[in-house]
């Protein structure tokens, strides 16, 4: 699979069992062999279910489990939205179950966020990987950290759409970031450089591919 180049736009997916979850258009900033870094601003386009919209829209975090419910089930919806209100730098390693992430506003870095998810699969058009609900939320200067969503991370397991082999990976992972922070290796290391870091302004919002319906099978190169 070819590298992509810095600026273009790609395409994150994430994918449950060969049906595409939700998927955020993304600029990338580097494609090395440590990692693929890629970031998105306010106004990129997005797709994600549309009852994680609806808990967004009235503030009713119970809707998002309805979401996993409907995930479980596997009977979803996609819905058509935009990316709002911070800049986000993405860092996801090849093999890694996690990736990590910045989040930036105009007083500059707010925090770094750990999402565990599957390791990257990439497709020519960007890549897959499936968000395991559970987070770890950083400080700025990595001196503090919160583990987030352990409650929902809880739920799918009783769903089923978290696996055995599955959680035994996000504990894994979980040591491998914490050892991470403690070392400064990885992003971490580089810190202070990407804590400045800010979105090229004169690059677009990046937008998505026309839509794939959540019915549809994803290509095989997607998994």
């Amino acid at each position: 699979m070819r590298s992509f180049g810095v600026g273009e736009t790609v395409v994150r997916r994430d994918v449950h069992r060969g049906r595409v979850w939700s998927e955020r258009a993304l600029r990338v900033i580097d494609d090395g062999s440590e990692a693929l870094v890629t970031a998105c601003a306010p106004g990129a386009e997005a797709r994600w279910p549309a009852l994680y919209a609806k808990a967004r829209a009235d503030g009713d975090r119970t809707v998002r489990a309805e979401a996993f419910e409907a995930l479980a089930t596997g009977e979803w919806e996609l819905a058509r939205g935009l990316w709002q209100e911070t800049e986000l730098l993405l860092w996801k390693p090849p093999d890694a179950w996690f990736s990590i992430n910045a989040f930036f506003t105009g007083a500059g870095l707010r925090n770094w966020y750990v999402n565990f998810e599957h390791p990257t699969r990439r497709t020519g058009g960007g890549f897959d990987t499936f968000d395991l609900t559970v987070d770890l939320v950083v400080s700025p200067d990595l001196s503090r950290w919160t583990w987030k969503d352990e409650d929902e991370y809880a739920h799918v397991r009783r769903l089923g759409i978290i696996d055995d082999i599955e959680h035994q990976a996000v504990e894994d992972a979980r040591g491998q970031v914490l050892g991470m922070l403690a070392d400064r290796c990885g992003p971490f290391e580089a810190a202070e450089r990407w804590a400045v870091w800010r979105w090229d302004s004169a690059w677009p919002a990046p937008r998505l591919p026309q839509p794939v319906s959540a019915a549809e099978r994803v290509a095989p190169e997607g998994g």
